[in-house]
Parts: structure tokens; sequence; C-alpha cells
């Protein structure tokens, strides 16, 4: 049997790692042969909580797991982890300005990027899960300087599950029918749905989006503005947040790292910009289209850029810069 894979799971006591536990444990993310090592960190309040999440993991008598550690202490947490999945954050309150959330989250994602720094192995992936995302991605990445940059990655793909579904929805297909949907920028409001690259299946023949929709207004106006919002949408109807579908993204976020992206198609990941490709500034964290190989992702480039996409790019890199001056501000006085 191979050696196991040891994966961190931060705020492990949460809604969201609940569901995602469950699916990294039975085998969803790293294969249905892979044993595995789950590390369970969270806030010291939170360890009576996640003791009964322990519970519940040995109760299911799943054969891949082969120990589970829960610990508040981030030098036992990050200790030799192959995968680290961020997903514990400060999460924004009510009347909290995203300049007070975005100074709360730089020293949470300072501290972990130094744990990661000081006690991970090199070859670690590291997901960001914890809004803002982006912005805490690159915190972690600034402060594991021995890490390879390429390894961080924050997550996109909840937008992109949601753009794939609404295209599937309004064509009464199934959603593995849409392929090569891009979120670009922030994982915000800012984000930019894009289907112009788009395929879908529809009576067996692949069309591109535009033509199969036959509404360009809808898919210009609404389809954007419903993805962008679709978190706040959840939230005012749940009284919560997205869980089980934010632990499906990361899932398919995961297991993508893991297992590489069909042959000639993509997924949308937040990755670090060089300045060069589709002229997003250097040194954001912006959300790509990208291919894996190899556990190793690469932009797909030059993808014709039209003028309305060309703007609503500018305007997400725009919130993204503004996001890391203001944390690199804080980080600084940290």
């Amino acid at each position: 049997m191979a050696e196991p894979v040891k994966v961190l799971v931060t705020g492990a006591a949460g809604q969201i790692a609940y569901s995602l536990l469950y699916n990294i444990a039975k085998g969803d993310v790293f294969g249905k042969d892979q044993p595995l090592i789950l590390v369970l960190l969270d806030i010291t309040p939170m360890m009576t909580v996640l003791e009964g999440v322990v519970m519940e993991i040995r109760d299911c008598a799943l054969p891949l797991v082969k120990e589970v550690i829960s610990t508040d202490k981030e030098d036992e947490a990050f200790k030799c982890i192959d995968v680290a999945i961020l997903v514990g954050s400060m999460p924004r309150r009510e009347g909290m300005e995203r300049k007070d959330l975005l100074q709360a989250n730089v020293k949470i994602f300072k501290s972990q990027g130094s744990a990661l720094d000081k006690y991970a192995k090199k070859t670690v992936k590291v997901l960001v899960v914890g809004n803002p995302a982006n912005t805490n991605c690159l915190t972690a990445m600034k402060s594991a300087p021995s890490i390879p940059r390429e390894n961080f990655s924050c997550l996109t793909r909840l937008d992109h599950n949601r753009a794939r579904a609404q295209i599937a929805y309004r064509l009464g297909v199934p959603s593995n029918d849409v392929k090569n949907v891009v979120i670009w920028g922030n994982h915000s409001s800012t984000q930019y749905p894009d289907v112009s690259h788009a395929t879908v299946k529809v009576e067996e023949k692949e069309k591109g989006v535009f033509d199969a929709i036959k509404d360009d207004a809808w898919l210009k106006g609404d389809f954007i503005s419903t993805v962008q919002q679709r978190g706040a949408a959840v939230i005012k109807a749940r009284k919560l947040s997205s869980a089980m579908s934010a632990a499906k993204a990361i899932s398919d976020h995961v297991r993508d790292i893991w297992f590489g992206t069909p042959e000639g198609e993509w997924v949308s990941m937040g990755v670090i910009s060089d300045g060069n490709t589709y002229n997003i500034p250097n040194d954001l964290i912006y959300s790509f289209p990208v291919q894996i190989k190899n556990k190793t992702w690469s932009i797909v480039g030059c993808l014709p850029i039209d003028d309305f996409s060309c703007e609503k790019m500018k305007a997400t890199a725009a919130e993204l810069v503004e996001e890391r001056d203001t944390a690199a501000e804080f980080l600084a006085s940290v």
C-alpha cells in the first residue's frame, strides 16, 4: 500500500470542513486506494467541537484513514504535511469594513505561512479557502519564502462550478457537458465569470455557449451578476454561508492538482501572476484558466479577449491591487 498522504485542514471544526473531511476521508480527493493522515487545526475555544468531529471520522470506519490528529498548535499541525487546505479565517461580521477583515486575516495567514515555511515539506501544496482568499493566499505565500510560489493557490473553483451550473440549468443539460468557463480575478463580487471560450454539448453536438444560449444580454448581464452574488444569495436563504458546495469545490480543486485536468480542458484557480499574462499586474493571486499536469499548473495563454472582457478583467485586478497594497501595509506592522 502507498505511503499515507498527510493532509492538514484548518478551521476543522467549522461547517465547510464538516462536509470536506468526509469527502477526503472516503477517497474522493486523493483516490480510493490512497491512505491518509488527517491533521485538524482549529482555535482553542473550538477544541471540544473538534473532538466531536474526530469521533465522527472514527465512527465512519473509513479504511483509508490511518490516523487523525487534532490540535490548536501550528507547530504540530504543519509538521511534515503534504497538503494544506487553509479553510479557517476571520469571518466578516456585520459592520466590518473589508479593510478590517484584511487586517485581521493578515495576522492569521502570516502566522500560518511562517509555520508552512518552518515545518511543512517543501513540496507541500497549499490551497487557501478562507476569505478574502486571494489576498490571504498572497500573505501566506510571502510568509513562506522557502516554498515555491507555484505551490500556492486559492479557491475560485466554487465560482467556476456555479458558472457551469447556471449554463447547464439554462439549457437543461448535465453540468459536466459545460466545459472551459473561466473565472477571472478576485473571489469577490468583482470577479468576472466568462463563457466566451466555453462549450456545451447540446443534442450530442458541441457548441459555443453564446451560440447555444442565443441570449447575449443574459450572458453579459444576469448570468454574471448571479455568479458574482451567489454566495450572498445562499447566506440570505440559508442564514449560513455556502458549505456543501464549497466542500465540493475544494475537493474538485485538490483532486485536479493531484491527478491533472483532462486533455483540452481547463479549470479556474487563483495563482500568482507574472505581470505578462493577459496584462494582469505582477504579484497578484489572480484567478486564471489553468491546466494541470504532474501536479503542476500552467496558465492557458493566448485566449482572445474582447473589449467587454478586458474591462471586467481590469476592474477585478484593480480591486486585488488595492487589497494587496493594504495587506502589505498591515504585514509590515505585524
